[in-house]
Parts: structure tokens; sequence; C-alpha cells
């Protein structure tokens, strides 16, 4: 396999896929070129050249998200006492800030009871309780597919009322 070759056809599908996980396009790029070593390592193992492309996009998301997971852990710096008592002093909560946010939550709460019944399950069980679209879809017994359809036409639907209220 020509490794340059497949670079130049796959690049951009790979780029998609790990700018759409991280967000960030130096890691993005990070990612393409992990992606590719990884690739290079296990060439071997590839029997169906036809399936290269897919394979080579697994590889991406996987190291996207592990990509992910190890910024998060670099991110988390300790803090002294003192120091966290003087960010507390800088930054003091703005109250209308809070009311504002306050309002803004019961308008979303509003909005979502006006939902249709399928939108406000599939919703909820996103947000509130954190479940992914496959686990939700086994829960109610529906297709993955169908699952991102209902929060993507619920997010819609809650997008539009609220910037009406607005």
């Amino acid at each position: 396999m020509d490794f340059s070759e497949l670079y130049k056809l796959h690049y951009k599908r790979l780029y998609h896929i790990s700018y759409s996980v991280t967000g960030d396009a130096y890691l993005a790029e990070d990612v393409i070129q992990e992606t590719f070593i990884k690739a290079m390592k296990k060439a071997e193992t590839i029997i169906d050249e036809d399936k290269v492309g897919a394979w080579l996009s697994v590889i991406a998301r996987r190291t996207a998200l592990d990509v992910i997971r190890r910024e998060r852990k670099k991110t988390a710096v300790p803090m002294e006492q003192e120091m966290l008592e003087s960010l507390c002093v800088i930054t003091k909560q703005n109250v209308e800030q809070e009311v504002e946010s306050g309002f803004t939550a019961e308008e979303i709460n509003g909005a979502v009871k006006q939902l249709t019944r399928n939108y406000q399950d599939v919703l909820l069980l996103k947000v509130e309780r954190g479940l992914k679209e496959h686990e939700i879809a086994a829960l109610l017994n529906l297709k993955p597919s169908t699952v991102k359809t209902r929060i993507f036409r619920a997010r819609k639907q809650l997008k539009s009322m609220v910037q009406v209220g607005a």
C-alpha cells in the first residue's frame, strides 16, 4: 500500500472526522498524523483494501477521542486554597446575569413541555440523564438513527421557540 496516496485520498474525510470530535484544527491535524502512524504499524492486518477508508475513519475517530481524553487531563491544574479564595473575590457573580440565566432556564423548560412526547422523551434522556443515542434507542426500543433525528428536530424546535420568545 502506498501511504502517501492514501493520505491524499482520505485526508479531507479524516480531517472532518477529527475536527468534529476535537473542535480544534491543530488537534485534528495531530489526530490525522497519529492515525497514519497507527495505520502504518497495522498495515499487514488489512484484508480488504477496498475498505481502507472506513478502517482509517475508525482509527481517526478513536484517536481523536483518545486525544480529547489526554487534553482533558492536561487542563486540570490543582490550585492552592489562597489562590481559589483570591479568584472568588475577583470574580464575583453578577446578580443580573444570574437572574437572566434563571429566566432563560425557565423559558427553555416551558418550551420543552410544548414539544411532542416523542421529542420530550429523547431530549430529556439525552440532556438530563446524559445517555448516548444508542442507550436511548435501547431504552425506548427505537433505532439509533430515529433517536438522532428526534434529538435534532427537538433541538431545532426549541431554538425556534426560544428565539421567538426572546
